[in-house]
């Protein structure tokens, strides 16, 4: 049975947030790796000599805060992906109530999260360029990338890889605010319409017995 048009277009949206936070998930280990394990993100630039250090960072568990964040959410995207791809074959594939309204406060917890994220790279990006232009040596916060850091050395391409992080982080925040709104419209037009009780109903028949009693049968 094929999936309904809103749950595919929901699909693609996972495939795309999955991209998004793999991006940042990579960008984000690799530069904390640049930099021996250490977190960039609000740290605090110093010369030496001719060369840059990291003279004071934030506690690794920062990095792997946003890491981690990012991985969980695209390997989240990644399973629910092949869940549905396969459930599409089966005669039985339909989601029911209870597991839309279960998707949509992990897609709320996933925005939140997200964006907390997004915060992290943004801010903590621009303190860490602010300490490096404060040191007058570089007209703009990528040409530091230019220069060799102590350690590792040359070819440290920090800014290109948090820009990329943060840039991909507010894609994916854009991409589970599409997903939730696509979740809430699924959730409206499922949704029962609610139907006034009629004499002939049978819930109507038993709250009609338990005020006044059961009618008698009729001969």
């Amino acid at each position: 049975m094929a999936l309904p048009r809103l749950h595919r277009a929901e699909l693609v949206l996972f495939a795309a947030a999955f991209l998004a936070g793999a991006v940042v998930a990579a960008a984000v280990f690799r530069t904390q790796a640049s930099f021996s394990g250490q977190c960039p993100v609000y740290g605090v630039a110093s010369r030496n000599g001719s060369s840059l250090t990291l003279a004071s960072s934030s506690a690794p568990s920062l990095c792997y805060f946003v890491a981690g964040v990012s991985g969980l959410l695209a390997l989240y995207c990644l399973l629910l992906l092949f869940y549905w791809t396969y459930s599409s074959y089966l005669e039985d594939a339909h989601r029911s109530p209870l597991g839309l309204r279960i998707s949509l406060g992990l897609s709320a917890a996933g925005i939140f999260l997200v964006l907390v994220s997004s915060c992290i790279l943004r801010f903590g990006t621009k303190s860490l360029c602010a300490s490096i232009m404060s040191l007058k040596i570089v007209n703009c916060c990528s040409d530091a990338q230019k220069l060799p850091w102590v350690p590792p050395g040359s070819g440290l391409h920090f800014y290109s890889s948090l820009y990329n992080a943060e840039a991909s982080s507010w894609v994916s925040l854009v991409l589970w605010c599409l997903l939730l709104a696509l979740q809430l419209l699924q959730w409206k037009w499922e949704a029962p319409p609610y139907q006034p009780l009629e004499s002939g109903d049978p819930e109507w028949s038993s709250e009609t017995d338990v005020l006044f009693g059961p009618r008698p049968a009729r001969p």
